[in-house]
């Protein structure tokens, strides 16, 4: 019997949040039980209580903001507990229409792909400034070369995984989990596939970041580092070769003005050629490190992997989710069970 949870991280939502359940399909082909999970971030608001009496099957509580990349782990990890076999992740402010999750979940139904993302055509979008339009479209082929993927809208929230797929997710930014999620799973190797979705019109600003500074400087901090994680022998390599090949080049200068007689006068280009030669090496064996370090990772993954998979071959269990110390037990409204 097929499960399909739709997830829907929440912060402050108990205004936007019964029009994005009232949306959300309650079967579907292919599809034997769809139930409905919110993740309520810590909300100040009654957004647990709104989701209560709008009838979502489970709810998971933070009793403290912990961020966007916590509450999809949350979700996720609350999700397999209760036996999905499909999870959607859909926002709370109704930006995706519930009537596309269908067209989301049939890549996974046909055995297509592991993830399937939904394509806003973000350079359509005309609600969403030019400026943030053009920082996607730029930050999303930037994730595609490092991620060896053809995901057109990478900050897409719409999305839908497998089984599979969720227990192998390990989100380890703070900021948000759209970017590394699809670096890690490129990484990983996973079929990653996209299908085109409408858009409702925006109900309110984005919660995220407070300036575009703000998204530049995080987005592509994670970039950065989620790429150095599992490729770091690369990204040391390419720094090291730079600062070695910047004091060969140096180097060259000074031997230039020393065969002519003035080589005295640029012994600070010698003393700093000499650094940046060293500091380079010094990269190249850091990287061999990296990469050492980064193999031990993908055994911790695979082992991760494996514990998840078989504590979640026991029955549902009403524990606290793995990524929620904090939380409230997840809920099933309805059924009794608190």
């Amino acid at each position: 019997m097929a499960k399909l949870i739709i997830q829907i991280p929440c912060l402050n939502e108990a205004t936007t949040l019964p029009a994005t359940i009232r949306d959300l399909p309650r079967s579907m082909s292919g599809i034997d039980v769809v139930e409905l999970l919110v993740v309520d971030d810590g909300s100040q608001d009654d957004t647990s209580a709104v989701a209560r009496a709008c009838g979502v099957n489970h709810v998971v509580r933070f009793r403290s903001h912990k961020g966007l990349a916590a509450a999809f782990m949350a979700g996720l990890d609350a999700s397999l507990r209760q036996g999905a076999d499909y999870i959607v992740n859909t926002d709370a402010d109704n930006q995706y229409p519930g009537s596309e999750i269908p067209k989301l979940v049939a890549p996974l139904l046909r055995g297509e792909a592991d993830i399937v993302i939904g394509d806003r055509n973000i350079s359509t979008l005309r609600h969403m400034p030019r400026l943030k339009r053009w920082l996607q479209l730029v930050g999303s082929w930037v994730v595609r070369q490092v991620s060896n993927t053809r995901v057109p809208d990478t900050t897409s929230g719409f999305r839908a995984y497998t089984r599979e797929a969720a227990l192998r997710q390990t989100i380890v930014s703070e900021f948000s989990y759209t970017l590394e999620s699809i670096i890690q799973a490129g990484k990983k190797r996973m079929a990653i596939a996209h299908v085109p979705i409408s858009t409702n019109e925006n109900t309110r600003e984005s919660r995220l970041f407070d300036s575009v500074l703000t998204y530049i400087k995080k987005s592509a901090a994670t970039i950065v580092r989620i790429y150095a994680m599992y490729e770091p022998l690369k990204v040391f390599t390419m720094v090291g070769l730079t600062s070695i090949a910047a004091g060969l080049a140096i180097s060259l200068r000074f031997l230039y003005y020393y065969a002519n007689g003035a080589g005295q006068g640029h012994l600070q280009s010698l003393i700093l050629s000499a650094v940046l030669l060293i500091v380079g090496v010094q990269l190249l064996l850091m990287g061999l490190m990296a990469d050492v370090l980064s193999a031990n990772r993908k055994l911790l993954e695979e082992l991760l992997y494996r514990v998840r998979s078989l504590e979640l071959t026991s029955p549902p269990s009403r524990a606290t989710p793995l990524d929620a110390p904090a939380a409230e037990p997840p809920e099933r409204i309805g059924s009794g069970e608190r």
